[in-house]
């Protein structure tokens, strides 16, 4: 197979910045319309449209170039970098407003975009992405569209960046669709916890706080730590595997700063981010109660931070709720716990499935490893 050294200049239709802080304000932001893009809606290789900010159709058109569309690369030049997505073709939108920290690129006919998003996902193509950039204060890519129009693309011919694209779209449909199960479990397990334990909450129940039935824990600092088989835990997920674990048993994690609202269960052992509280189950058969208490709430809505939202252990502490007994706490931890099995065993295969995809992603992109005679 033949690559062709090309330079991103001579890949994109066009590539434009995200508007200016001043012209997309806090006030601009309504509860419908046009989604404006975030760094959550930036995680992975393609768009993730879990949740989003909007502004009005007006405000929208004004912004122009800002309007990114189906097939666009959505791309990170400023705090979180590294971030590059492509908006796909079955996406729930026609078009998005980029934020003031991102810029788009529009490919032309010489390069799929997922083709470029999966290059850039490269140990290869981020140190090319990211070689102009700078620590000092936010992180951010200097000079972003300009240094970007400058990388030099390992390009093969578009039948061959099809096949690529096939073979790796094949293991991120998988991936998503254990997500979607696991979605519609938790769901599921929701309904069960709000029928157990709020539409028939026993009234002879006690009420307490939530300090009565677990500790928090502040998580701690992982860059010191070597790779390894235990999963790091941040408000995004999993960010990476470290040699030793922090906790080993059920717990719930929180956020401490960002994206308040993003509560997690684990029952495996794990490493928790300095920005993420673990918790400690002070009872047996509570913790996905906990989890479902926790995850019912707002908590966004207790913002103790100014500029960054951020959450403290007072007060998680001093949240109110009723206890239910030992035995309802059984019945729930029984009726779910299968539920609970099988989220566990899709987060496993996708997990299985990421590292086959980030082994094979080099190999693919360099040639090494030929996918032109098979048939997807």
């Amino acid at each position: 197979m033949v690559f062709e050294e090309i330079l991103a200049e001579n890949l994109i239709e066009e590539i434009s910045m995200g508007p200016f802080g001043s012209n997309i304000k806090k006030e601009c932001f309504t509860d419908s319309g046009v989604a404006v893009l975030n760094g959550s809606n930036l995680v992975g290789f393609s768009l993730n449209e879990d949740a989003f900010g909007y502004v009005t159709e007006e405000k929208a058109d004004s912004l122009g170039k800002a309007n990114a569309s189906r097939g666009d690369v959505v791309i990170t030049h400023r705090g979180t970098l590294g971030q590059a997505v492509f908006i796909p073709q079955n996406s729930t939108r026609d078009r998005y407003v980029i934020s003031q920290s991102q810029f788009r690129v529009k490919c032309n006919e010489r390069i799929l975009p997922e083709y470029m998003v999966y290059y850039l996902h490269t140990p290869q193509g981020r140190h090319k992405l990211l070689a102009n950039a700078s620590q000092v204060g936010v992180p951010a890519l200097a000079r972003a569209t300009s240094t970007f129009k400058k990388i030099v693309f390992e390009v093969p011919d578009i039948k061959y960046q099809e096949k690529v694209v096939s073979f790796l779209e094949l293991i991120r449909a998988k991936i998503e669709k254990n997500s979607a199960v696991n979605d519609n479990l938790q769901e599921q397990a929701q309904a069960i916890y709000t029928d157990m334990f709020i539409t028939n909450a026993n009234p002879e129940w006690q009420i307490g706080h939530l300090s009565d039935l677990i500790i928090v824990r502040y998580g701690k600092d992982h860059k010191k730590l070597a790779d390894g088989t235990y999963p790091v835990y941040g408000s995004g997920g999993i960010m990476r595997y470290v040699e030793r674990p922090l906790y080993d048993k059920e717990s719930v994690l929180i956020p401490r700063k960002g994206t308040l609202n993003n509560v997690m269960y684990i029952n495996e052992p794990f490493w928790s981010v300095d920005t993420m509280f673990f918790t400690e189950m002070k009872l047996p058969n509570v913790a996905k109660f906990i989890f479902h208490f926790v995850k019912s709430k707002d908590l966004a809505s207790l913002n103790a931070g100014s500029a960054v939202p951020s959450m403290t252990t007072d007060i998680l502490n001093a949240m109110e709720l009723q206890i239910p007994d030992d035995d309802t706490l059984f019945k729930f931890e029984s009726i779910v716990a299968s539920m609970y099995r099988a989220m566990q065993r899709n987060v496993q295969e996708s997990g299985k499935l990421a590292e086959l995809r980030d082994s094979l992603l080099p190999r693919l992109m360099s040639g090494e490893l030929d996918v032109s005679a098979i048939e997807i």
